[in-house]
């Protein structure tokens, strides 16, 4: 039955394909703010990825969670298996009756919007950028943009973390006839604690998955074209993920054995004492949490201009430099580094401009807010 005042406990089930990375940080934390205001909520997410740290994520919230944790296996890619997934999530939307579906990347979002209309039930998508950074000429940009099109008015409400999100879709897949919101991602109070740096940092550091579109591979060839030029520049690389072997030899060829190290996946504020300057340097990104963490902890950060990762920075534009270009990133690196007292006022400002804007406080509430102009607008 559909909720008929704003402050009547709703039933939301949301569902992710991969609980990792930014996605699943954010499903996390809106589950934990809706749990605290009294809903009844529940996630679903694929088993085959994640591994031990999802594992553990998922069993610490569990108890919160009064409709639970279910794992079913999604494929990344297009699968034979796809329409028994699609059964098993309706067979859970039956037994669970949830107020809200709310699917995070394209594939979740697809299975919770195949699911029929219902005049009780409001059908909620956040892409997440993922689907969005396929080029519309590749085989796999056309197939995606196909889908979003198609159930593109299946969608009762769009909620995306950035405006840039928000632009990419309805630039390249159109106007929906359902509500638009955007709702930047937030962070918690306790990550705008300063961190203290450690005493065997490196000048900078990179915390982050190892994958082609988050770019750490350029940054590697950055600290070797700073180190080609006498700047002898160090980098700790923090993190995991399919490009790991990879990045590795790439290191080896180009001689930086001694001024380039791994440490593994790390907590993200861990990660950060370990660098003087932490370094973006991302291809194609939506809202990340990285550099919003960063910006909260006061860390001195360089960032790529690139996807929703300006509207984090504002005015502080000097920070940001242009995406897919070693030249650019090594040249802001140095400048970084040698004007620290420049890039610490600016850390300390876009702090402040964080605290403002980028809350997990405000992103629950956004959400929530979301979710009742949808009911309304039934």
């Amino acid at each position: 039955m559909t909720p008929e005042t704003p402050d009547q406990p709703l039933r939301i089930l949301h569902a992710v394909r991969a609980p990792v990375g930014g996605i699943f940080r954010h499903i996390l934390d809106l589950a934990n703010g809706q749990a605290d205001r009294g809903h009844d909520v529940g996630i679903i997410a694929d088993s085959l990825t994640g591994g031990e740290r999802a594992e553990a994520a998922l069993k610490e919230i569990a108890p919160r969670l009064k409709l639970g944790v279910r794992r079913i296996a999604i494929h990344r890619e297009p699968h034979p298996a796809d329409f028994l997934v699609w059964a098993q999530f309706m067979f859970l939307v039956r037994k669970l009756k949830p107020d809200v579906l709310h699917g995070h990347g394209a594939k979740a979002g697809a299975f919770v919007r195949l699911r029929q209309h219902s005049k009780t039930r409001i059908r909620v998508y956040t892409p997440h950028g993922g689907s969005l950074h396929y080029p519309l000429d590749t085989l796999k940009g056309a197939f995606y943009s196909r889908l979003e099109r198609t159930l593109m008015n299946s969608t009762d409400l769009f909620l995306f973390e950035s405006a840039f999100a928000r632009n990419t879709y309805q630039r390249t897949i159109g106007m929906p006839e359902g509500l638009v919101r955007c709702v930047f991602n937030g962070v918690t109070a306790d990550e705008f604690d300063p961190v203290v740096k450690a005493t065997d940092a490196t000048d900078i550091v990179y915390v982050g998955e190892f994958r082609h579109i988050k770019g750490a591979d350029l940054l590697i060839d950055a600290v070797a074209r700073l180190n080609a030029d006498g700047k002898k520049v160090t980098l700790t690389l923090a993190g995991d993920g399919e490009e790991m072997a990879a990045l590795k030899a790439q290191v080896q060829r180009l001689g930086l054995g001694e001024k380039v190290r791994f440490i593994g996946h790390v907590k993200a504020r861990h990660g950060f004492s370990k660098g003087s300057v932490l370094v973006v340097p991302s291809r194609g990104d939506s809202m990340p949490y990285v550099v919003i963490e960063a910006a909260a902890a006061g860390i001195p950060m360089v960032a790529a201009n690139v996807g929703g990762i300006p509207e984090i920075f504002g005015s502080h534009t000097d920070a940001l430099f242009a995406p897919n270009l070693v030249g650019a990133m090594a040249d802001a690196i140095e400048t970084a580094l040698e004007d620290p007292e420049a890039a610490a006022q600016r850390a300390k400002s876009l702090r402040e401009r964080v605290l403002m804007h980028f809350s997990q406080k405000a992103m629950v509430e956004g959400v929530l807010a979301g979710y009742r102009d949808a009911f309304a607008d039934r």
